[in-house]
């Protein structure tokens, strides 16, 4: 089993619901994340994207400075456990059709995972899938 929080950033931004548009856009911009977090009680509970922005608030035409985050956050948040396996993960994912999933335990946020970072560590992740093939067939001698 590969576990998601080998694999997830552990850079996450986040905001609370009751701030505005305008708001979490400068977030995103100071911590070059493209998904802010949303805290309700300072427990995880949605999660703002540029989509949100454009769909929702833009061509919703609302207005950045008073509409609040938790009027346009996508929630309830899909997350996963961070002993979670990549692979369930990932089902998940196309399951939800999310990008990104919140890696929570207990209210906690560990990180999050982005099919992207996958991508990025693939090899990692092939040599390990060869490793624990390699292994198990040691175990079955012809």
């Amino acid at each position: 089993m590969f576990p998601v929080k080998d694999y997830m950033s552990k850079e996450i931004a986040t905001i609370d619901s009751a701030a505005s548009i305008f708001e979490a856009s400068k977030v995103m911009k100071e911590k070059n994340a493209g998904y802010p977090i949303v805290l309700e009680k300072a427990q995880p509970a949605g999660i703002v994207t540029h989509g949100d922005f454009v769909n929702k608030v833009l061509a919703g035409d609302k207005d950045p400075a008073t509409t609040k985050v938790s009027e346009v956050m996508s929630a309830p948040l899909i997350t996963v456990d961070p002993d979670t396996a990549v692979n369930e993960t990932v089902r998940a994912m196309v399951k939800n059709d999310v990008r990104r999933l919140p890696v929570v335990r207990d209210g906690i946020i560990y990180g999050i995972f982005r099919a992207r970072y996958l991508v990025r560590h693939f090899n990692d992740y092939e040599e390990r899938i060869t490793r624990d093939m390699i292994r198990s067939l040691a175990l079955w001698p012809v």
